[in-house]
């Protein structure tokens, strides 16, 4: 099969379009012929060795962590779903590889694509989705009522977010840039702060959750501006060592980890805040629940650009760009 392939760990080295074998089939999994796989920064911190530590993966490697296609082989013991299906999903650490024709993911991994969107839409969701689902509903337990601050709106997760937030009754501000004010305010947005004018410490305060994207400076502001008994749920940084933990991380991980975030675990501790690191996981069963909202019209795909496969290296440097506007997607087929 035709694939995009990485040779070796490095920041400026391009994907290879290369032939590979089609991936094992194992008794769980299925195979799905992939028609769009959703570009995210994650793929390109992984060609630069960013994770080596974390997730060890061998070289050649297929990158890619976003599915949608179609069901064309079911392992033995596949039950959820049969050869024709349209699914899509979040392939899981370890088992990437949807710059691909074909992927080979466990079923319990997978949901059924929502009905009402194109595959290149489907393609966008699913890391985003369960990065939201995971932090907000997961982890923060938002509620009705609440106040919930995510950063980057105009971003791919937090495009999702903040329907995902307004769905749960919440009270949402986000930054962005005075371009992207409409779009933000389309989704469901209250407080729109433009990062390129105004301080978003100054302009928010008593929050209950933050959902942090960024770097160290707003991580330090972050914390300022919830209220105590909050939380902040970083998905850029730094790792703690529940995470560590988590993964089964070998013990210098975890001694790495623990160090790395204990500057902000202690400020949180201080102002009786909660800090959390969430590196995202598959789960089909919570992708099930984000289509049951796509399909009811409460959260839709936002998409900035699609690209044609051969073109996968090109879409991977527009997402390092960060101007996209929501998701960047590769039509496979």
């Amino acid at each position: 099969m035709k694939a995009f392939i990485v040779d070796r760990y490095g920041k400026k080295e391009l994907m290879r379009l290369g032939d590979t074998p089609r991936p094992q089939l194992l008794d769980d999994d299925v195979l799905i012929e992939v028609h769009a796989a959703g570009v995210n920064l994650l793929d390109s911190k992984i060609k630069s060795g960013e994770f080596k530590l974390v997730l060890p993966y061998r070289m050649p490697l297929v990158l890619g962590h976003d599915v949608a296609g179609v069901v064309v082989q079911v392992g033995s013991r596949v039950r959820q779903f049969k050869a024709g299906d349209q699914v899509y999903a979040r392939a899981p650490d370890h088992r990437i590889g949807t710059f691909a024709e074909f992927i080979a993911v466990n079923e319990n991994d997978v949901a059924p694509k929502p009905m009402n969107i194109t595959m290149e839409e489907a393609a966008s969701i699913p890391l985003v989705g369960l990065t939201a689902w995971q932090a907000l509903i997961e982890k923060a337990h938002l509620e009705k009522g609440q106040k919930v601050f995510i950063q980057a709106g105009s971003g791919g997760v937090g495009t999702f977010a903040i329907q995902l937030a307004k769905h749960a009754g919440a009270t949402v501000a986000t930054t962005t840039s005075g371009a992207n004010t409409e779009l933000v305010k389309s989704l469901g947005a209250d407080v729109i702060i433009d990062y390129r004018k105004d301080d978003f410490e100054k302009v928010l305060q008593n929050y209950d959750v933050v959902l942090h994207s960024q770097n160290a400076a707003a991580l330090d502001k972050s914390l300022r501006v919830l209220k105590s008994g909050g939380t902040l749920i970083s998905i850029s940084g730094p790792p703690d060592p529940a995470f560590a933990k988590g993964i089964g991380a070998p013990w210098f991980v975890r001694l790495i980890a623990r160090l790395l975030s204990a500057g902000v675990r202690k400020k949180a501790a201080r102002r009786d805040l909660r800090y959390s690191f969430l590196f995202m996981r598959s789960n089909g069963q919570q992708l099930r629940e984000i289509t049951r909202l796509i399909e009811a019209g409460v959260i839709r795909p936002v998409m900035d650009r699609v690209f044609p496969f051969e073109s996968t290296n090109e879409a991977l440097a527009y997402v390092e760009t960060g101007r996209a506007k929501g998701k960047v997607v590769v039509k496979i087929k």
